[in-house]
């Protein structure tokens, strides 16, 4: 069937909108492994059977989990993504109408096109594995994102660009395209990103020239550090990593590290880089451009003085693992949500965590999010921490914020300015 013109519902009212969601969707299956399933290499055989649980539906990518998510945390949320008319799009939007009426409202639904789906094993206890098809998220363009459907937010996220072949050709012409008009209507940009199959088509994207032409647009920079570490420095990527105190030899993910990844990405142009680490925490850095995070101020509540020159670290709280589906874009939501409250950097970094935290709580990506005054309530309760995993010397604790702090985290040094400058 040839593809048609997308539908365009009546977006939400522009006037309520604080933060447009946009870029990949899909729906999410995820059957219930129960406990002792089995080493991976010994549960796929050819013509074994598995008895597994309820298989659990929700949406997936940066719209259907950091969207909803935001949601739940109370902020006004219009989500943007493409699907088709089958029945994989019409569950889509069933289950984002379940959380709000007019949350599918920005959907554009294009006839023909074959909506995005994954399978999504996630064991208890293991990392998850995804089967994945990229349908419509494959088509979307810096046109999709039209003015109208900005309406009056403050703050427009972006994410998956790797799971979205427009997004990543032509070292991500199409997304600098779409930041820079979001941007020119004076919107805080916010970008995530997702892993890279090196073995696809954007397994041979020059990832650092896409960042180099995009993140001069993008205000907020919150990919996974497994992520950074395939676009920035490839030949490590895969590498197994090496624990706090072990001794075999691999990659060793410590503060050196997320100091020298950080100044490449705040040097191509961000002003908050956030590296979400899993099980190690939530990393912070920010720009020493006190020029950069006052245009940010012009839009949100952000105080420059306390934004400038940060290097945080927020271990995450500890919790019962029901399934780590959708953590990093729960951890995104918190953050974001704490950053359009006016919160400091600090505050803003324990949300992310908590938010994250939350949502392992359940298999699925954001039903064990809570609302904003059940989470805040219990980051203030003393909800136990993880101890660190990472090696960071010079860094100290801060025992009554209970993060710890980078060796210059002062928020006064001089530092170096950004060298990129949005277009």
């Amino acid at each position: 069937m040839k593809a048609g013109k997308p539908k365009r519902p009546s977006p939400t009212p522009a006037r309520r909108t604080q933060i447009v969601v946009a870029g990949h969707i899909c729906l999410d299956i995820i059957p219930l492994l129960p406990t002792g399933t089995g080493r991976w290499d010994r549960i796929f055989t050819p013509g074994k059977l598995i008895q597994v649980g309820p298989a659990f539906r929700s949406t997936g990518g940066a719209v259907g989990n950091t969207g909803l998510a935001l949601h739940r945390l109370g902020l006004e949320t219009r989500l943007l993504g493409k699907i088709g008319n089958d029945w994989i799009g019409r569950g889509i939007l069933e289950i984002l109408r379940s959380h709000g009426p007019r949350l599918a409202a920005g959907m554009l639904v294009v006839p023909g096109e074959q909506s995005s789906y994954t399978i999504v094993l996630n064991p208890p206890g293991v990392d998850r594995i995804f089967l994945h098809c990229p349908g419509a998220n494959d088509t979307f363009s810096a046109a999709d994102v039209t003015s109208g459907r900005l309406g009056s937010a403050r703050l427009f996220h972006f994410g998956y660009p790797p799971l979205m072949r427009r997004m990543y050709r032509d070292s991500g012409r199409e997304l600098a395209i779409l930041f820079r008009r979001v941007k020119r209507r004076g919107l805080v940009t916010s970008l995530d990103m997702a892993g890279i199959d090196a073995a696809s088509e954007s397994g041979h994207v020059d990832w650092i020239g896409l960042l180099r032409n995009v993140l001069p647009c993008v205000d907020l920079f919150l990919p996974s550090i497994e992520e950074t570490i395939q676009m920035l420095r490839p030949a490590l990527s895969g590498m197994p990593v090496r624990r706090r105190g072990a001794k075999n030899s691999a990659l060793e993910i410590d503060g050196r590290l997320l100091r020298a990844l950080s100044d490449r990405l705040l040097e191509y142009g961000a002003a908050v880089v956030g590296l979400k680490l899993g099980d190690r925490g939530f990393y912070l850095r920010t720009t020493a451009d006190r020029s950069r995070l006052a245009g940010l101020a012009r839009t949100i509540p952000l105080r420059p003085d306390i934004w400038r020159d940060r290097e945080l670290l927020a271990p995450c709280y500890r919790v019962r693992v029901a399934g780590t589906t959708g953590a990093g874009d729960c951890a995104i939501s918190g953050f974001l949500a704490g950053l359009l409250r006016g919160l400091g950097p600090e505050d803003t970094l324990l949300c992310a965590a908590g938010a994250g935290a939350c949502c392992v709580e359940k298999p699925d990506a954001v039903s064990g999010v809570p609302s904003w005054t059940v989470l805040r309530k219990r980051i203030r309760s003393g909800w136990p921490q993880r101890p660190i995993s990472l090696s960071l010397p010079g860094w100290h604790r801060d025992e009554g914020r209970r993060l710890w702090r980078g060796p210059k985290d002062v928020g006064k040094n001089a530092g170096a300015v950004n060298k990129g400058a949005c277009p």
